[in-house]
């Protein structure tokens, strides 16, 4: 894009106790164009001015940026919430009769430097490299507002919301008529919290806070999704995608992801069932080898029907189910509980060892759980680390 030394905006003047601002649309390529000035100081590490008046320190999380720019590719990617901006008047004008905002340079600096974000900069960011024609942002833009004002915005909007819980997002993925690994992997997890043969029966927290009535919800569906995903897809947004434009996902063929997402060939032959099968009866399993512990829900510390203990047992199952089901990629074989049992019975653990003292809260705790896992499987082959 050229550039610019004005442009002109169809808006609505919105008036409420905060003082006036403007409600718009603005193209995203216009937007990063007006706004990377402000963007790109944060990206070099430099304070601003809003920064230093709050006491706090902003930066850009590459991660999220990373995670945006392959979001807003979707075909159904959408951000319907304002990107808030502040504006200083010598930049402005409003034509109250045609409800136009012109937004020109003041200074002899370009556009560039007009707007600064009070929120929205990781969307802002994201959008940059968008490929497609059309991708329309609302925006809200406040006038001359000082710096109070602006840190009293910035606080209301920004610090003081609260995240949307992951489980509430995948529960969402049940009303979607579209085939994908998340609405799969929450199928699953609802399926495994209310069987009644189930060894998850009514202990997960399906939206990610305890359910009326229940007691022993120790796992959130975030958790058991979450863990189910990385047995299927490398880039589950890039397969919902596929299946929203109406392409099939197909099979890995490079053998690194073969023997990571070892359950992406039922998937793809839509065998969710099957899938929700051996997980049950792995963790049948492993109730039935530590049934003191697993179904131990007073005993603090207690990690193995924790999240801490789920995710062990879950890194456990990929070898395991490769060591019991050598041809996984090419046939369905939906391990019994017996078999599962019999390597189990191989870990030289007691209930009494699934305690915080020996398996501490965290990654280290996890780790070393899985350690002990794997260690009584005879394949060193299949004792594959992710």
């Amino acid at each position: 894009m050229e550039n610019l030394e004005e442009i002109y905006i169809p808006a609505i003047k919105v008036r409420q106790p905060v003082g006036d601002f403007y409600q718009a649309v603005v193209p995203w390529n216009l937007l990063t164009k007006i706004s990377v000035a402000d963007v790109r100081a944060i990206e070099g590490g430099k304070e601003r001015e809003l920064d230093r008046y709050m006491g706090i320190q902003r930066k850009i999380d590459p991660k999220r940026i990373k995670d945006i720019e392959k979001y807003v590719e979707n075909v159904d990617a959408t951000f319907p919430t304002s990107i808030v901006l502040a504006i200083e008047e010598e930049n402005i004008d409003w034509d109250e009769e045609k409800n136009i905002l012109k937004i020109f340079d003041g200074n002899g600096n370009g556009l560039e430097e007009v707007a600064k974000i009070l929120d929205g900069q990781h969307r802002v960011e994201g959008i940059h490299n968008f490929s497609g024609e059309v991708f329309d942002l609302p925006v809200t833009i406040f006038v001359g507002a000082d710096m109070p004002t602006q840190a009293n915005i910035f606080a209301t909007v920004n610090l003081a919301q609260t995240k949307v819980n992951r489980s509430l997002v995948y529960d969402l993925f049940e009303y979607e008529t579209s085939r994908s690994p998340q609405k799969s992997c929450h199928e699953i997890a609802v399926a495994l919290d209310s069987y009644e043969t189930s060894p998850f029966y009514k202990r997960i927290k399906r939206l990610g806070t305890a359910t009326p009535g229940r007691k022993n919800e120790l796992l959130t569906q975030a958790v058991i999704v979450e863990s189910l995903l990385d047995f299927i897809a490398k880039d589950p947004w890039e397969d919902r995608n596929k299946f929203l434009k109406r392409i099939f996902a197909s099979n890995y063929s490079d053998t690194k992801l073969i023997d990571k997402f070892i359950f992406r060939p039922l998937w793809i032959d839509e065998k969710d069932h099957e899938i929700a099968g051996i997980v049950m009866n792995f963790f049948r399993a492993v109730a039935e080898r530590w049934p003191k512990a697993w179904n131990d829900f007073e005993t603090k510390g207690n990690v193995l029907p924790k999240s801490n203990g789920f995710k062990a047992l879950m890194r456990f199952l990929r070898p395991l189910y490769k060591t019991i089901n050598p041809n996984f990629s090419n046939e369905v074989n939906v391990p019994t509980t017996e078999e599962f049992l019999k390597h189990l019975s191989q870990v030289k653990m007691d209930d009494a060892d699934f305690n915080i003292e020996t398996f501490p809260p965290g990654t280290s705790g996890e780790s070393k759980l899985y350690k002990i896992l794997i260690e009584s499987i005879p394949e060193p082959q299949y004792a594959i680390k992710f």
